[in-house]
């Protein structure tokens, strides 16, 4: 990490939270923080994910993001980053959102992986990610940017929460064994129009090898994924912007489909 000061980070956290407060996005933390380092961003995540822990919000899973390898090149990274969810941040399917809530809001259609076990041992491999996954669900994960116009670069995309705002998980769970999570197809329909579309392949090539990534990155970190955490494990398609009210509905095969109602 570049040697900064912890003024500054708490700095830049109290920025974010701020501009989430009052519905007012805030300049880029890259104004007085070093733009590219990935350490400073997780230093500054890290200050508020204490904070909102000791406010009394409860931790419920994990974000992936930047499972694109376009998106990678376009923030010159070789790695997805990561994000917290929190239990305020999950509405149900079809349930009202308001618009108030978000600041830029944006949807990408995603798989959801509820754990059955927990995956806090060193060196993981895929068969224990499959192993303690114990359904998933088709989940929208709403993006937001608490930061003003999205001018992030990839410090300002993790300290900011990993870019993240709501999200909404379908009721239809099922095994791994249900669905192809790599060969699956999804549809983003607003209005009676697709607004988007991709495939399980579009996320580090299977969701399931971006959920080994976060297990092994959060056991380096000391916050081991456990069981009962919801993980949504990457888009499986491109950001749609969220232009107003209305319902969004994203269909993943085998996995049904869910719906984002924003009011």
């Amino acid at each position: 990490m570049s040697e900064v000061s912890d003024a500054d980070i708490q700095r830049g956290a109290e920025m974010l939270r701020v501009a989430a407060e009052k519905g007012e996005p805030c300049p880029p933390l890259s104004s007085f923080l070093p733009a590219d380092d990935l350490d400073v961003g997780y230093a500054v995540q890290d200050a508020n994910t204490a904070y909102w822990l000791e406010q009394g919000r409860r931790l419920v899973g994990r974000k992936i993001g930047l499972t694109a390898k376009a998106v990678q090149a376009q923030l010159g990274v070789d790695q997805p980053d990561f994000g917290m969810l929190y239990a305020d941040m999950a509405y149900a399917d079809g349930a009202e959102i308001p618009l108030s809530r978000l600041l830029q809001p944006k949807i990408e259609g995603e798989i959801a992986f509820v754990l059955g076990d927990d995956l806090d041992s060193d060196n993981l491999t895929i068969t224990d990610v499959m192993s303690a996954i114990d359904y998933a669900v088709a989940a929208i994960e709403i993006v937001d940017s608490r930061v003003a116009d999205w001018k992030i670069t990839i410090m300002n995309t993790i300290a900011d929460n990993a870019s993240s705002g709501l999200y909404v998980l379908g009721s239809e769970p099922k095994a791994l064994g249900e669905f192809d999570p790599r060969l699956c197809g999804m549809v983003i329909e607003h209005a009676g129009d697709p607004v988007a579309t991709g495939a399980g392949a579009a996320c580090l090539g299977n969701p399931l090898n971006a959920t080994l990534w976060l297990a092994q990155t959060m056991v380096k970190a000391g916050r081991p994924l456990m069981a009962g955490d919801t993980v949504l494990s990457g888009a499986l398609g491109p950001m749609v912007p969220v232009n107003g009210p209305g319902v969004y509905e994203l269909r993943i095969n085998g996995l049904g489909s869910v719906r984002a109602n924003f009011v």
